[in-house]
């Protein structure tokens, strides 16, 4: 599924708001003719707004009849109508009921106070409000969905806020401003959109993350790239002198190729190894890794045709950072988001990081009280979930690194792992006392 920027008109390749291009399906003839959109509710889910308010948006600009909330998920539109049409009027529907007004960015929540529409935006704190004049506002005011538990997104929203000491403030930590920024009880809803799960890859595939346990011993592994001393040595002969020692090319973990081979690629000199080698390769020629520029990096993974796979994560990990990754991951923020899609990825975010402490951890034993900071700056930038991360911290495992180490790094968690948890309780209690008192 091609998926394109959620604003158009931006073309900045590491733009982190995507969605999937409509699909049409025109079927029937004469006064029976309609147009069938089998997408239209993963286009609304990545714009964080129910189906029924992009069908009835398609419906007013277009004069023509729809149904709303089909059991089918069969969202149809009377009249032959192109994609490129509908998309053009998803536009217009993004531009006056998703943006931020102020910031342009679509971190919006739907709040409905005393017949008003606002657009609460979690990335700059702007409340900014609809026009009640266009068809499609009508039509919200008299279909208020009724008030369920907060989202994923407003809980982390929350959660940042109180762990940087700006709770009642928004997440960025700037003072909200503007008409309207008073927040008493009111129906909202809406998500943070998130960047969509990479359509080339998916958890059933053969990569080095396999789907049915994140902690597979190494003798379930079917190992693929050639372990002997011989390889290991052809490998490391051919990296920059100075660079050689990143490259952990032990017995434990052979070059960027790692256990499975993904894509046919194997022998020890893998399409991920040759990836790698031309990161350092640049970052020796540039002066120092921290030199290598993103849209570079971007680019010659699109070239070697892994821009989309999980591994490639694992890659940049293990060559961008050193003992001074806490300073450099906010420099690599805008790469990382556009490559991390799926669970999948940022699983191997974690796994490339336990990797890279296990690389630098004798020479800089300092590396594992970095950890907790690490992560939050990864569950801050939305580089990893709640659930992916806890999920992760619940049994070491040797696949990247040995396993005494990985049992130093989930042990060095625990302090994020169990603030993670008990903010989560903590707001599943105010949800029940919120529910009592709307009761």
């Amino acid at each position: 599924m091609a998926h394109i920027n959620v604003r158009r008109d931006v073309t900045d390749v590491f733009y982190r708001y995507k969605m999937e291009r409509l699909q049409t399906k025109i079927e029937g003839k004469g006064n029976g003719i309609k147009t069938v959109i089998p997408n239209l509710s993963n286009v609304a889910q990545q714009l964080a707004r129910p189906g029924a308010y992009l069908i009835k948006y398609f419906g007013f600009e277009l004069g023509a009849q729809t149904n709303i909330d089909p059991p089918d998920d069969r969202w149809i539109i009377n009249g032959a109508h192109e994609s490129a049409k509908l998309q053009d009027y998803l536009d217009g529907f993004i531009s006056k009921f998703v943006l931020c007004k102020k910031c342009k960015n679509p971190e919006t929540v739907v709040q409905i106070k005393e017949g008003r529409i606002w657009l609460d935006c979690k990335a700059c704190g702007q409340r900014t409000e609809v026009d009640l004049r266009l068809k499609l506002s009508g039509y919200i005011l008299k279909n208020i969905p009724k008030k369920g538990k907060k989202d994923k997104a407003e809980r982390k929203a929350a959660r940042k806020a109180k762990q940087n000491g700006t709770a009642g403030n928004d997440a960025s930590g700037d003072d909200n401003s503007g008409s309207g920024n008073d927040k008493p009880a009111e129906k909202e809803y809406g998500t943070v959109p998130a960047a969509p799960d990479s359509d080339d890859e998916a958890d059933g595939g053969n990569g080095f993350l396999r789907d049915d346990d994140d902690n597979v011993e190494p003798s379930q592994v079917e190992w693929n790239v050639d372990m002997t001393e011989a390889a290991i040595k052809a490998r490391a002969n051919a990296l920059p002198d100075d660079f050689k020692q990143k490259m952990m090319l032990s017995s434990g973990a052979a070059g960027f190729g790692d256990d499975d081979d993904e894509d046919g690629e194997g022998g020890g000199n893998t399409v991920y190894d040759q990836f790698g080698e031309w990161i350092l390769e640049d970052a020796k020629a540039k002066g120092g890794v921290d030199n290598v520029d993103n849209v570079a990096l971007y680019a010659k993974a699109r070239e070697l045709g892994i821009e989309t796979k999980h591994r490639t994560v694992i890659v940049l990990v293990r060559t961008l950072f050193d003992e001074n990754v806490v300073a450099q991951i906010p420099k690599r923020v805008r790469v990382l988001k556009e490559m991390i899609k799926s669970d999948r990825h940022e699983k191997a975010l974690l796994g490339g990081t336990e990797a890279l402490i296990g690389q630098h951890i004798k020479e800089h034993p300092d590396m594992i009280t970095k950890v907790v900071k690490i992560l939050q700056l990864y569950y801050q930038d939305d580089l990893i979930s709640e659930e992916v991360v806890t999920k992760w911290g619940t049994k070491a495992s040797r696949k990247y690194t040995d396993l005494s180490v990985s049992k130093k790094v989930r042990k060095a968690a625990e302090p994020f792992l169990t603030w993670l948890a008990e903010a989560s309780e903590e707001e599943s209690e105010d949800d029940d006392d919120e529910d009592e008192d709307d009761e």
